[in-house]
């Protein structure tokens, strides 16, 4: 059976004696290949017997699906022909129909919202006639949103949209205008003709009126105030309007009040407006205590409060809020600022000793700010005064300094020739320094505690009580100040806390690195000129450097905070001082020296003094460098230290002195006219140099140094065996050379002295002689 379905479902639609062969085939090998011979047929048989019924019941099957095969192309054939026609005839009525219901749908859209824009103009109008001006700007906001409906559909346009459009606009704006009347009537500004003027005449004549008292007439036809501030919320206006109100309320009444101490906040209410007005005090102090500008400010805000800015408004996308809150938002910003830098920041205490009687200020500030946020001005985050004035420290810090830097760079620009003078016992006016305390008495041991064998000399031989003491000399008084600000910055500093210490002791660095760079810069042109001020300038910097070498020490130990465990120095400064000082006194000697040699210069190599014009020539140099040496030494003296003036008179006096030797010994002819005149002049040097060194006032004093010209003046010695060379003759010039060993050969080398001896003598043998022993 199994194998006959097989065959069925393989076959297809076969006919029946190919079929019938095929079975028959089929059956005779299976039984030729599993029976005996005798029993093939009968086995055949069967089988055959049992097979007939189930072939004819898939015959009939096969008949049937024929049939049904028939049947669905038949079916196919009549919906491909005439049911697909009229389905695309359907779907394109129905496609059609479709469109209509969108575009009447559209339309009918478009025509209710054109009834909604009639209707919500025509009650803006109705409602605009009667005053009613929260309805009006209600349905103008309607009248608007369906303008923008109509306009966001695409694919659909109407040229009345533009005139709508525009008719909106003229609407709007008429509402505007007629609010604005409003807004004039309920709120009057009598303002200063001068508008711009701040000055106290013009300010105190500003006045604020709030016509937003409840009038006693009901039948008053001024609108409420909050009817007004509603509608122009609604319409998006009221933003402008309060910030026109901020602005005026902080250039007229809050800003004067700020910076004029004398001005008062004066109320009065009259049966229908508020009066806010000033009254000027004749005797008021220069600045007002912050206290004092709190409670005025507290003042004309708790007025507006009461009459103006406590109104409840539904403000679009924030909800219920007052108008005490947009006019906050809009100029506390500015107000605070206005406050901390006109008048918290003028409160800052000057000394640290006043820093404790701050704590009234950051208490008054808390109290205004608590204020405001009651009044709903502020909102509770809100703490940009607080926060300024409880870091008070920082701020008393950063104004010190700031005064400090500013003090300092004004006495740098001052004028330097304005003088003091210096002397080894002066000190620097300031209050005792307290005691380091037991640091430095732990090196301090009496001589009996000493260890054996250490010899005490401290009771036998005692340094001077002027070592390394400053010399005297003379200083800017104005430099003298700035190193009295750098002590009192710092004793300021050990009295401060921990961080404003640091920045105060940061801040005396900066005052000295400033000098470095402001006066050689400021004072340039004069310093390069000026010769007394290259000097003080000298002075000054060797005065600061000398201040600066225990400067930081003496204050180390003189406080428990911060400064006794850094490193407070200002040695590394020193050298930079030295060298400012020194560098610029040492350019002025540059000059001084070519000016000296310049005026040698005209004196025509000192040849042919037998010439009177070149005799006249010499002398007139020799004149010039003395009074350029005189003039200095005046505008030196008393000036710079005795030690550095004579060292600085000394190497001018060596230049002029070096520079003749030099012109004198490269002479090859020099005349017995002309070596009385060499000699001459140079006993005016010798005779007249010495008498440029007067470093002090008192003339008799002056000798001892006048003496000690030898000291100062390198060839002093070398000009006056000059002298003697040209007044000897040749035995006593070889007297005088001694085979090298003489006072000569110490000043002058042997080819000099040769020179000299073949400029003053003539080719004799008794020349050659002296020339053979010069050697």
């Amino acid at each position: 059976g199994s194998l006959v379905a097989a065959v069925l479902e393989h076959s297809g639609r076969l006919d029946k004696e190919h079929l019938g062969a095929r079975v028959g085939r089929l059956s005779r090998r299976v039984m030729l290949s599993c029976c005996p011979q005798g029993e093939v047929c009968t086995m055949i048989n069967k089988k055959y017997m049992d097979f007939l019924p189930s072939m004819r019941g898939a015959e009939e099957l096969v008949t049937q699906v024929e049939g049904l095969a028939n049947n669905i192309d038949q079916l196919k054939a009549h919906i491909e022909n005439e049911v697909q026609q009229d389905l695309n005839v359907a779907g394109a009525e129905f496609t059609e129909l479709k469109q209509q219901l969108e575009k009447d749908t559209l339309v009918l859209s478009v025509l209710r919202k054109l009834q909604e824009f009639d209707t919500a103009l025509k009650e803006f109008h109705s409602a605009l006639l009667e005053e009613q001006y929260v309805t009006a700007a209600q349905q103008l906001e309607k009248a608007r949103s369906s303008l923008r409906a109509l306009e966001a559909r695409k694919g659909f346009e109407l040229k009345i949209l533009k005139a709508l459009g525009k008719e909106l606009i003229v609407q709007t704006q008429n509402i505007i205008y007629h609010l604005w009347q409003e807004w004039q009537k309920l709120i009057v500004w009598k303002l200063p003709p001068s508008k711009g003027s701040s000055s106290l005449e013009a300010v105190v004549l500003s006045e604020l009126h709030l016509h937003t008292v409840p009038a006693q007439d009901q039948d008053s036809a001024v609108p409420p105030v909050q009817a007004v501030l509603q509608a122009l919320a609604v319409l998006g206006e009221l933003h402008y309007k309060l910030k026109d109100f901020g602005h005026f309320l902080l250039q007229y009444i809050l800003r004067p009040l700020i910076l004029h101490p004398s001005l008062e906040p004066v109320s009065e209410e009259q049966p229908d407006v508020f009066i806010l007005r000033f009254r000027s005090q004749e005797l008021a102090l220069d600045e007002a205590s912050p206290m004092e500008v709190f409670d005025k400010i507290k003042l004309v805000f708790e007025v507006l409060q009461k009459y103006l800015l406590n109104v409840p408004l539904e403000q679009p996308g924030e909800g219920r809020v007052t108008l005490a809150e947009l006019l906050g938002e809009l100029i506390w910003e500015e107000l605070s600022d206005c406050l901390i830098h006109n008048c918290l920041v003028k409160s800052i205490p000057t000394n640290s000793s006043k820093l404790e009687q701050y704590k009234e200020v950051i208490k008054s500030t808390e109290e205004f700010e608590k204020a405001l946020k009651k009044m709903q001005f502020l909102k509770e985050d809100t703490t940009a005064l607080l926060k300024y004035a409880c870091n008070v420290n920082s701020h008393f810090a950063n104004k010190k300094c700031q005064d400090v830097i500013m003090a300092a760079r004004n006495l740098m620009t001052s004028e330097i020739h304005n003088t003091v003078k210096i002397t080894p016992d002066s000190r620097v006016t300031l209050p005792e320094l307290p005691d380091p305390g037991s640091g430095d008495q732990l090196k301090m041991q009496r001589a009996s505690e000493l260890p054996s064998g250490v010899v005490n000399v401290g009771s036998e031989s005692r340094l001077s009580p002027l070592t390394l003491s400053l010399p005297t000399c003379r200083i800017s008084s104005s430099v003298q100040q700035l190193v009295e600000l750098a002590y009192h910055t710092l004793l300021e500093a050990t009295a401060s806390t921990d961080l404003c210490c640091l920045q105060l002791f940061n801040c005396v660095r900066d005052i000295f690195q400033l000098f470095c760079e402001v006066v050689p810069t400021y004072h340039r042109e004069n310093l390069q000129k000026l010769p007394q001020l290259a000097a003080i300038h000298h002075n000054n910097c060797m005065y600061i450097a000398h201040h600066l070498l225990t400067l930081g020490h003496q204050f180390r130990y003189s406080s428990a905070g911060v400064l006794s465990s850094v490193a407070v120095t200002f040695v590394d400064l020193v050298p930079a001082f030295r060298r400012l000082g020194v560098e610029c006194f040492l350019a002025q000697m540059r000059v001084q020296k070519g000016e000296i040699l310049e005026r040698l210069s005209s004196a025509r190599n000192f040849s042919n003094m037998d010439d009177e014009e070149n005799y006249r020539a010499a002398n007139k140099a020799i004149k010039q460098v003395l009074h350029q040496l005189r003039r200095l030494g005046m505008v030196w003296q008393d000036v710079l230290p005795v030690n550095v003036y004579c060292k600085a008179m000394g190497t001018l006096l060596n230049t002029a002195l070096a520079e003749i030797v030099t012109r004198i010994v490269a002479l090859e002819d020099i005349s017995a006219e002309d070596a009385d005149r060499l000699y001459s002049l140079c006993r005016t040097m010798v005779e007249e140099g010495p008498q440029v060194f007067n470093p002090l006032l008192e003339e008799d004093k002056n000798k001892k140094y006048q003496e000690e010209v030898p000291v100062y003046v390198q060839n002093w010695m070398t000009f006056k065996e000059l002298m003697i060379i040209l007044q000897a003759n040749l035995q006593e010039i070889v007297d005088q050379w001694a085979d090298g060993k003489g006072p000569l050969a110490k000043e002058f080398s042997a080819a000099e002295v040769k020179s000299l001896i073949r400029a003053l003598f003539q080719n004799t043998e008794r020349r050659a002689a002296a020339l053979a022993k010069i050697k």
